[in-house]
């Protein structure tokens, strides 16, 4: 057996939960920074996280695990590494095992869910599909305490009886886990509304820990002994960490509307709502100045570190000789959510009987930003400002294309009547569609308990 290098007592604790599209790195730091002990990141499936590169993050000063679409899976950072949780779905123990070691050094414990009724977790056998195995259940466990070196938890939910329920845990207990969270009825809507509210909680449950799920997504400020702080003043918190480590902001923008709630109708609401970018989402809390100090500190970094190691840096793969180029960046505040300068190019070609569009977008392995040329009659165009995405990329060496010809690319105002057209015929056969706005409602979120072995050791009970 490896022995853990590290030992996270799981007693007396404050614990916040492990929720879907909440738990990322920003309010993980804000829950530490209100008083929770221990944070647990959201789910990450096996099968997605074996996919990841561990990539060291030199700008944010981050861990970051890259899916192979360049896509950050997890991100996390020193500070919270001694006090953060991985908590994975998977329903194989050498999987479980092999994702347990990709983030073992990065992580203070790892986390098996046995509890979500999802049907994206359940189908794949995972989640509390689990509960009906208790074999594989005790495989997986016993795997992970043997194989990784970090203590190994579960959450599950309540069986039919209480006599099953009890049986399941003393089977897990023998694996040798730290800890179990059993997913009760939740506390969070009727019970825990501040901070002695927990406390209370824990005396009537007589759990050793309690771990925090719906109230803290709504106000994180629930671990905080001195009471709930203003919600303006956590959300503003919020955002900040958001954006000091580019937490994408559709990601930024969901967890700030569960914070707001009822008050998504008012005029602040209702700018978050429309907003489309990190900057748009400071802008509507005020922090304009910060979103631009931020980023040109972020840049700065980048640039700092570009000039120490310039071998690093990748240029476009093909001769760029001859290659129109201009420096232009792809502004969504500029155009229509349903016009971009890539339809635009696209829509051209087709009307002059040209070839699609081609891109060819490479990426700096340094700062992993990206550039792309995008060729269209035989003719080069790119930007020459990189980006934080390969869309944007795309979208940039497209407006340079359009420009140079002369064409309207889809600003705002800017639309060629061939857009109005197929703009009204698409109102005229869904009359229906220009209302069916994406909008974000709270998630449903459970509380969790936890109480102690019978040999001595901590095992959370309740869960998520």
């Amino acid at each position: 057996m490896i022995e853990h290098s590290l030992s996270l007592c799981y007693r007396n604790k404050l614990i916040l939960a492990p929720m879907v599209r909440v738990g990322t790195l920003p309010m993980r730091l804000l829950a530490l920074d209100y008083g929770a002990d221990i944070v647990y990141c959201e789910e990450l499936i096996d099968l997605k996280m074996l996919q990841c590169k561990r990539v060291v993050n030199e700008v944010l000063s981050t861990v970051d695990f890259v899916a192979p679409d360049d896509r950050v899976v997890f991100r996390t950072c020193e500070r919270e590494q001694s006090r953060v949780v991985f908590q994975m779905g998977t329903s194989d123990a050498e999987r479980a095992l092999a994702v347990a070691r990709l983030v073992e050094n990065d992580v203070a414990g790892i986390d098996v869910n046995m509890g979500c009724p999802k049907e994206y977790s359940t189908k794949g056998g995972m989640g509390a599909a689990l509960l009906s195995d208790p074999d594989k259940i005790e495989k997986i466990l016993s795997t992970l305490v043997k194989g990784t070196r970090r203590p190994v938890t579960c959450k599950i939910r309540i069986l039919p009886s209480l006599e099953d329920t009890l049986s399941l845990v003393k089977r897990i207990e023998r694996t040798g886990i730290a800890a179990v969270t059993v997913h009760g009825s939740g506390g969070s809507h009727d019970h825990i509304q501040k901070y002695l509210d927990i406390e209370d909680f824990r005396q009537a449950t007589a759990a050793s820990s309690v771990m925090v799920a719906r109230a803290a997504m709504w106000n994180p400020s629930i671990f905080l002994k001195e009471g709930l702080r203003p919600l303006e003043e956590v959300m503003q918190k919020y955002i900040r960490y958001a954006i000091q480590y580019e937490n994408h902001y559709t990601n930024t923008k969901y967890c700030l509307c569960q914070m707001l709630r009822e008050q998504l109708e008012s005029p602040q609401g209702r700018l978050l709502h429309a907003a489309q970018s990190s900057q748009e989402i400071c802008e509507a809390f005020g922090l304009g100045a910060f979103y631009e100090e931020m980023t040109r500190e972020l840049n700065a970094r980048r640039a700092e570190l570009l000039a120490r190691t310039p071998e690093a840096v990748a240029e476009p793969a093909e001769d760029t000789s001859g290659v129109i180029k201009m420096a232009v960046k792809f502004d969504r505040r500029a155009y229509s959510p349903q016009i971009t300068p890539k339809m635009c190019l696209l829509e051209w070609c087709r009307k002059e009987k040209l070839a699609q569009p081609v891109y060819d977008t490479v990426q700096r392995p340094l700062d992993r930003l990206f550039c792309s040329v995008v060729t269209v009659a035989e003719q080069k165009y790119q930007s020459t400002l990189w980006d934080k995405s390969k869309k944007l990329a795309e979208q940039a060496a497209a407006i340079v294309c359009l420009r140079s010809r002369g064409l309207p690319e889809g600003r705002l105002g800017e639309e060629s009547p061939s857009w109005h057209k197929r703009k009204r015929e698409a109102i005229d056969q869904d009359p229906e569609g220009s209302r069916n706005q994406e909008h974000t409602v709270p998630g449903e979120l459970c509380k969790k308990l936890f109480v102690a072995l019978g040999s001595g050791e901590e095992s959370p009970l309740g869960g998520w």
